[in-house]
């Protein structure tokens, strides 16, 4: 038997100390993962009202795509900047009720965006929406974890799915309600963050007394794992693997309406569901992959979901409207399969640093969003919105980096 070692760094007010004490539980709290998961629906809905109006905005105020990709910026880099950063503050000092604060910031980001008469506005209402989500997904994350009872993959896949499936609810909203009521109707949808406030702050209550101690005693880990090297060069490679996967998805969330209504010349409603197809297949994948992470290894289940898309996302450019919207679809779902596995295997290589890594991945999926849409932008200006799906037809190629990953042991399953 494995003699234990000890991290020398303590856990300072983590509410899942230990994963082993995590795991000891043998039932997921099921009311909480639902409850946690409905409510990144609701937040995941609410932020994807932004790009879904993109083609509303861009009529309204004469934008061109640059303008377009820095409205993506100013949301998905708020996000990315501050996410690590709650996640490294509530590792030390959880904070129960920052979930509910967080939504009133995407709140009033709603309000701005639908009151915005101006560029520089709306870039403000999109940071007040990113702000919302920096705060949301660590905590939330966080949770998940805590109510899986021991199940850390499918936990983290429920909690992921709520939120796809709300990403990919933005444009059937977007296509029913904005789109023929304009800009001014975004406002009622700040009913559902009002919803998701009350949501949160229940969630919240149920959180505060699950914070163990401020000084919960050091962590256990078993000997004969990765050095720390392996460790820094492990969560290389899955940063990477997230850059690839986050560039994909923001060139479709972006820009995939603007492909369609350029190259078949669809309307925008009719191009709008199309996205809801594909986000809707991502979110499908999101749940799929946790629960074969627990069953198969993460590792497996990452190096698959990224490369495997590749044949798709090679296709989709050359292909017609019904043949193209399959391979879309097919290619969101194995791309998305992997972002579950990601944070859990990042989770388990730190595990002293839970709400940290949800930070740094969520927010690095953010950042690089952003930082992708603007500069995908400016390609889509110069070489037209073609030329964007010729180049990131490729991304899923970087999948052949897992081989670099090294071998956990199974997380233990309740």
């Amino acid at each position: 038997m494995n003699k234990p070692i000890l991290i020398t760094e303590p856990t300072l007010a983590e509410p899942i100390a230990a994963p082993a004490a995590a795991a000891a539980s043998t039932q997921p709290t099921w009311i909480v993962l639902g409850g946690i998961s409905v409510s990144h629906f609701l937040n995941d809905s609410l932020q994807s009202l932004i790009p879904s109006v993109y083609p509303i905005l861009k009529a309204s105020y004469a934008l061109d795509f640059s303008q377009i990709g820095l409205i993506t910026l100013a949301f998905q880099f708020t996000a990315s900047l501050l996410q690590p950063v709650v996640g490294m503050v509530t590792d030390r000092k959880p904070q129960p009720f920052s979930l509910a604060i967080g939504m009133s910031s995407t709140f009033l980001g709603l309000i701005l965006l639908a009151t915005a008469g101006n560029f520089l506005l709306i870039l403000l209402a999109a940071s007040l929406v990113g702000t919302g989500s920096a705060v949301f997904h660590p905590e939330a994350s966080r949770i998940a974890r805590l109510a899986s009872g021991g199940k850390f993959g499918l936990a983290q896949a429920i909690f992921q799915t709520g939120g796809n499936f709300g990403t990919a609810i933005g444009p059937v909203l977007a296509a029913l309600v904005i789109v023929p009521l304009g800009q001014g109707s975004i406002a009622w949808f700040s009913l559902l963050a009002f919803v998701a406030i009350v949501l949160l702050f229940n969630l919240g209550r149920w959180y505060r007394p699950r914070i163990a101690a401020r000084n919960a005693g050091p962590i256990m880990r078993e000997a004969g794992g990765p050095s720390q090297a392996r460790v820094t060069g492990a969560l290389v490679v899955l940063m990477l693997l997230t850059f690839t996967k986050s560039l994909y998805m923001v060139s479709m969330s972006s820009y995939y309406t603007f492909y369609l209504i350029d190259k078949f010349g669809l309307p925008t409603r009719t191009a709008q569901f199309y996205l809801f197809l594909f986000l809707g297949a991502t979110a499908t994948g999101v749940f799929f992959g946790g629960p074969l992470g627990d069953r198969f290894g993460r590792k497996y289940v990452i190096w698959f979901s990224i490369l495997g898309a590749l044949p798709f996302t090679l296709a989709m450019p050359h292909a017609g409207l019904a043949t193209g919207a399959l391979c879309s679809m097919f290619a969101g779902f194995i791309i998305a399969s992997s972002m579950s596995a990601i944070v859990v295997y990042a989770q388990e290589l730190m595990p002293h640093r839970f709400g940290m890594i949800s930070g740094v991945f969520f927010g690095f999926a953010f950042g690089i969003g952003g930082i992708g849409a603007a500069l995908l932008g400016r390609l889509a200006d110069s070489y037209g919105i073609n030329a964007v799906y010729q180049v990131c037809a490729f991304l899923p190629a970087m999948g052949l980096l897992a081989v670099l990953l090294p071998d956990l042991k199974k997380p233990a399953r309740g």
